[in-house]
C-alpha cells in the first residue's frame, strides 16, 4: 500500500492523461481575529484541511459529506472565488491558486458554477435574457446583438425552456424552471468544468429527478466535467462516476460509485450509507444498523488523531493519536482509516 502525497495523490486521480482538474493539499483556513484597534489572529478555523482529488475531461466526481464539512468551501477555492490558505489548484495545467483577479479573468470563461439557491442566484430585476447575457457582456462577446439573442434562445432550447420566456422575470418560474436558467447562465461560456453547488438540495423530489438527468444529458451532449457537490447520496450515485468522501475538511475514501456503494471501507463512510432509506420494508429491517452518536467536533478544533474517531464505533487507541492518511488500497481506491492502513505504511 502507497500513502498519498500532497503533490500527486495517486488515487486521487481518474487514470487518464486528459486531466482537467487537480487539486493537491488544498487548504482553507479562516482567522479569527481579536481586538477592535490592534487586531490579532487568536484562533483559525480549518474548513478545508489537505484535500486532494484529480477530474477527467467528461467525467463527473461527486463529494459527499455533512453539512460544514468543508464541500461548498472546497468548490470555491477551485473556482477562486475563495483564496486558498495553501496547496494547488490545476485547471488544464495552469495552476491557479495564486491567480490575482486579472489572471482569472480568461480562465473564468472555462469554469463555471451552478448554485443551490434557485431562487437567491438569479437577479429579480433582470429578465431571463439579460442573466444569461450577462457572462457573455462581461466577458465582451455580446457586441453582436442579434447574435447575443439567438445564443440566448439556444440555451433556453438546450435546458428545456421556451425561447419565449427569455423576457420574463424570474419570479415568474417555478424552482426547477429557475435552476435550468442557473444552468443556461453556466454554460453561456461554453465552459470545461462546472462546479454544482447542491443543485437539486432546494428543489421538490419530483423535479430533482428531471434536472439530474438535464445534467447527465448536457454533460454527454458537450462533454462538460463535473464537480457534483451534495449531501444526498442517491443524487450522487446516479450522477457521479466517482464519489469522494468528505469529513471535518478532509477526504476520508474515494472510491468509484459502485465500488463505495457495495463495499464502503471508511466506517463514516459505512455510517452515511446506512442512514439511506430503503424503500423495500423488508430489505430496510434486515439491514444492519451503525449508529454514530455525538456531535461534528468544531473546525476551530478539530481532535487529534483522526478526525472521526470521537464518533466512530471502530476507533482503537492508535486513532487518537495518529491521523491516517489517504492511502492508495487499489487502482480507483483510497482510503485514511488505520482498519485499513497500518500507521507505519
Amino acid at each position: 500500500m502507497q500513502t498519498l502525497s500532497s503533490e500527486a495523490p495517486a488515487m486521487t486521480r481518474a487514470g487518464g492523461a486528459d486531466e482537467v482538474l487537480r487539486v493537491s493539499d488544498l487548504k482553507v483556513h479562516f482567522p479569527i481575529m481579536s481586538g477592535a484597534i490592534f487586531k490579532r489572529e487568536i484562533a483559525t478555523v480549518k474548513a478545508v484541511d489537505g484535500v486532494s482529488f484529480s477530474l477527467e475531461r467528461g467525467e463527473t466526481l461527486g463529494l459527499v459529506g455533512e453539512s460544514g464539512c468543508g464541500k461548498s468551501t472546497t468548490g470555491l477555492a477551485v473556482l477562486r472565488m475563495l483564496a486558498p490558505t495553501a496547496g494547488r489548484i490545476l485547471f488544464e495545467g495552469t495552476d491557479i491558486a495564486q491567480h490575482d483577479a486579472s489572471a482569472m479573468q480568461a480562465i473564468r470563461r472555462r469554469m463555471q458554477m451552478v448554485y443551490q439557491d434557485p431562487y437567491g442566484s438569479l437577479n429579480p430585476r433582470m429578465t431571463v435574457r439579460d442573466i444569461i447575457l450577462e457572462p457573455l457582456e462581461v466577458h465582451g462577446l455580446a457586441n453582436d446583438r442579434a447574435a447575443a439573442r439567438t445564443r440566448v434562445d439556444e440555451l433556453l432550447r438546450l435546458v428545456g425552456l421556451l425561447p419565449d420566456m427569455a423576457d420574463r422575470y424570474p419570479h415568474e418560474f417555478s424552482g426547477g424552471q429557475r435552476q435550468r436558467i442557473g444552468i443556461a447562465r453556466a454554460l453561456a461560456l461554453e465552459p470545461t468544468l462546472i462546479v454544482c453547488d447542491e443543485p437539486v438540495s432546494a428543489l421538490d423530489v419530483s423535479i430533482q429527478a428531471q434536472v439530474v438527468n438535464l445534467f447527465m444529458d448536457l454533460q454527454e451532449r458537450l462533454g462538460l466535467t463535473y464537480l457534483f457537490i451534495a449531501h444526498d447520496l442517491a443524487v450522487v450515485r446516479h450522477i457521479s462516476d466517482r464519489i469522494a468522501v468528505m469529513y471535518l475538511g478532509r477526504i476520508v475514501e474515494i472510491a468509484r460509485r459502485d465500488e463505495l456503494y457495495a463495499s464502503p471501507l471508511h466506517p463514516y463512510t459505512q455510517a452515511l450509507l446506512a442512514a439511506v432509506p430503503v424503500a423495500d420494508p423488508e430489505v430496510e429491517a434486515a439491514r444492519p444498523r451503525m449508529i454514530v452518536t455525538g456531535e461534528v467536533p468544531s473546525a476551530l478544533r478539530p481532535p487529534p488523531g483522526c478526525r472521526f474517531h470521537t464518533r466512530c464505533p471502530s476507533a482503537m487507541p492508535v486513532c487518537k493519536t495518529i491521523d491516517p492518511q489517504l492511502t492508495d488500497l487499489s487502482q480507483g481506491r483510497a482510503v485514511a482509516c488505520h482498519l485499513h492502513v497500518s500507521p507505519n505504511t
